[in-house]
C-alpha cells in the first residue's frame, strides 16, 4: 500500500471516530508536532497541553480536511493556531512593544550569523534559549524564523501591527544573540 493510500485510510478511520486510527495519526506526527508546540511554550508541560488540545481540534475537524495540501501541513497549521490561541488566552500580549524606531536600530546591530550559530548548537540548546524570551518575542520569532510566516501574516494572527511584529522580532534576535554569545564563550 502506497503512502497516499495509507493516508486516505487513516483519514477515513479518523473521520469515522475510530480510536485505532486516531492513535495512528497521533503517533505518526507526534514528534514533529511536539517540536512545533515546544517553540511556542514556556515548558515541556505547556507544550504537551498545547499538543493535546491541538490533536483534539484535529480529530474534531478532520472532516474539514479537503486533501488539497499535505495532511502533515494541515495538522501543523492547527498546532500553530492552537499555540497562538493558547498564547492569547494566557499572556494577553502584555509585553509587546510597538516602537518601530527601535526595530530599525536593533536590526542594524545584528552581528552574529544565525546560520553559523545554529550549526554550532544542539537543537535542545536553541529551544532552551528561545524559551527564555518574553512570550511576545518568542511567538513572533518562532512564527517568522522557524515557521516562515511574514510580518503581515504574523500581525494578522496575533492581532498586532506589522511594526510591532518587526520590533518584537528584532528585539528577540538581539536577546538571543546575547544569550548565544554567552553560551558559546563558555
Amino acid at each position: 500500500m502506497d503512502k497516499k493510500t495509507k493516508e486516505q485510510k487513516l483519514i477515513k478511520g479518523c473521520r469515522a471516530g475510530k480510536a485505532k486510527y486516531q492513535q495512528m495519526l497521533y503517533e505518526l506526527y507526534y514528534g514533529k508536532m511536539f517540536s512545533v508546540c515546544l517553540r511556542y511554550s514556556r515548558s515541556r508541560e505547556e507544550a504537551k497541553d498545547i499538543l493535546h488540545e491541538g490533536y483534539m481540534k484535529v480529530f474534531a475537524g478532520i472532516g474539514q480536511y479537503k486533501g488539497d495540501g499535505s495532511l502533515e501541513g494541515w495538522v501543523r497549521r492547527i498546532m500553530v493556531n492552537t499555540a497562538i490561541n493558547h498564547y492569547h488566552k494566557n499572556k494577553k500580549l502584555k509585553d509587546t512593544f510597538s516602537i518601530e524606531e527601535e526595530y530599525d536600530e536593533v536590526a542594524e546591530s545584528d552581528q552574529l550569523s544565525e546560520e553559523n550559530v545554529i550549526q554550532q548548537m544542539a537543537y535542545e540548546d536553541l529551544l532552551q534559549i528561545i524559551r527564555t524570551l518574553p512570550p511576545a518575542y518568542q511567538t513572533v520569532f518562532s512564527l517568522y524564523a522557524i515557521e516562515g510566516y511574514n510580518h503581515r501574516e504574523i500581525a494578522e494572527m496575533l492581532q498586532i501591527s506589522e511594526g510591532t511584529s518587526k520590533s518584537n522580532l528584532a528585539k528577540a534576535r538581539k536577546k538571543l544573540q546575547k544569550q548565544v554569545q554567552v553560551l558559546l564563550s563558555q
